[in-house]
């Protein structure tokens, strides 16, 4: 996939397994996975850090193949999500530093159009989300009150 705001081709990523069942080799049953995202969900780990956590830690190569859902379904199941969805809040949280960032270094050219570039992500993500039902309606983006995601 090509990247967002420039001309390039994307950087290639991990694949997914192959194979859509269950592994020989796995012991997890699936009610035992559940109860692993909900203990690591508790903890206060996203989702992609608790997929992560299960393929190095457990073993556990792909939870959808498994469990027939995904890491999100299990935790909203749970009610265990937070209000802003996790993509969101990563832009957010560079939002936040790039702010930073600028107040000590003024000059900084690129780090300006980083913004820039990361405000108008944030914005259409928002818009998004608002159209699909993740995020409420009267949730807004101000720039001036970020500082709550440092």
């Amino acid at each position: 996939m090509a990247r967002m705001h420039s001309r390039k081709r994307g950087q290639s990523g991990s694949n997914k397994p192959i194979v859509k069942t269950k592994p020989s080799w796995l012991r997890y049953k699936a009610n035992e996975i559940e109860l692993l995202i909900v203990k690591l969900a508790k903890e206060g780990r996203t989702s992609s850090q608790i997929g992560i956590y299960l393929r190095d830690v457990y073993g556990i190569p792909y939870v959808r193949t498994l469990l027939k859902k995904r890491i999100t379904e299990v935790m909203s199941s749970k009610g265990l999500l937070k209000e802003v969805p996790e993509d969101l809040n990563n832009l957010l949280k560079k939002y936040v530093h790039l702010q930073k960032h600028l107040e000590k270094n003024k000059h900084d050219m690129p780090g300006k159009r980083g913004l820039q570039l990361t405000d108008s992500k944030i914005k259409r993500l928002v818009k998004y989300y608002k159209k699909s039902g993740k995020l409420s309606q009267d949730w807004k983006f101000d720039p001036s009150q970020m500082s709550v995601y440092s």
